[in-house]
């Protein structure tokens, strides 16, 4: 695995997080132009970014095979996560932090900042499985995910249409039927221009995510940001147990290798800046989803790569 081109990834989200938080101490960025973006990223970029990344995957039989064997495991991860971001959250006394960090303990950035990070890792393949490790994740967060954001709150409804139609279902399904086409049309490809027109709007996803992040972020004091425990607890569970948790549970099956170190690079990767939206739109504590995510995000840099090695040892051991 390459860590240098892990490295300099995570080094330009720092950079970005960083510009976000000065563009808010600058008033460059205000409250509303963070809701605004926030609602532009979730209602527009995401869903691009989504289709996208499904419709630039090259078909084959051998690949759909591959795929189709990751969305299941995509799916069973999540549930044994969701089990355990439940238990390690009980303890949260404020509902809001108890509901946002499970949530982040739960849901990982596996697109804005995960397919950078899954090419510089694994190549191609690497991308091309995190495209539809993605279909389990929004499945899940768009349906559980908002469930436990719902929690004893009568504005956020989780309806049966809900949970079919919303920003994260409908765009895999298109992606999903857009790559199956090669199927009846074996020389089927997208027109290049609805091709850019996907690229260039799922594009908007990973800076202007991870701006809005650096903004919140800014509106809290260094104390709160450096001097909780709560935040250094739930660092430690995000990056550290959960990802080594997942590596040896994967270990243990028939899983090839490759697939192992894949789900705990997945697993290990900061809390999914979604949450930082999500807080914007439904009035949450969106400061404290913004310091889930950017420290999360700050500290990855340090045990992304710590928990890759030691997942390659483990993997050898086992």
């Amino acid at each position: 695995m390459d860590f240098t081109a892990l490295i300099t990834i995570i080094a330009t989200l720092f950079l970005l997080l960083v510009c976000g938080f000065i563009a808010r101490k600058l008033k460059i960025i205000d409250d509303t132009s963070s809701k605004n973006l926030s609602t532009l990223i979730i209602k527009i970029g995401q869903p691009m970014m989504i289709i996208s990344a499904l419709a630039e995957a090259e078909f084959s039989y051998e690949k759909l095979a591959d795929a189709g064997r990751i969305v299941l495991i995509g799916f069973a991860l999540h549930a044994f996560m969701a089990i355990l971001a439940f238990i390690m959250c009980k303890g949260f006394r404020n509902i809001d932090e108890r509901k946002i960090s499970e949530f982040s303990l739960l849901f990982t950035n596996v697109g804005f900042i995960g397919f950078p990070i899954m090419e510089a890792l694994f190549g191609p393949e690497g991308l091309f499985l995190a495209s539809f490790y993605v279909i389990s994740f929004h499945i899940f967060l768009w349906t559980w995910g908002i469930a436990i954001l719902a929690r004893k709150r009568d504005d956020i409804k989780l309806t049966v249409k809900k949970v079919f139609i919303n920003f994260g279902t409908v765009p895999c399904l298109i992606g999903i039927l857009i790559y199956l086409v090669a199927i009846p049309i074996p020389n089927f490809a997208m027109p290049e221009f609805i091709l850019k027109f996907l690229k260039y709007l799922s594009n908007l996803c990973t800076p202007i995510s991870v701006l809005i992040t650096g903004a919140l972020l800014a509106k809290r004091t260094a104390k709160q940001i450096f001097g909780s425990l709560k935040i250094y607890y739930f660092s430690a569970m995000k990056l550290l147990v959960m990802p080594l948790v997942v590596c040896v549970l994967l270990a243990l099956t028939p899983l090839d290798s490759q697939t192992v170190l894949f789900c705990t690079a997945m697993a290990a990767l900061p809390s999914a800046s979604t949450i930082t939206m999500l807080s914007e739109l439904y009035n949450l504590d969106s400061e404290y989803a913004a310091q889930t995510v950017g420290t999360s995000s700050l500290l990855c840099v340090a045990t992304i790569p710590l928990i890759l090695m030691l997942a390659e040892k483990i993997v050898t051991l086992i």
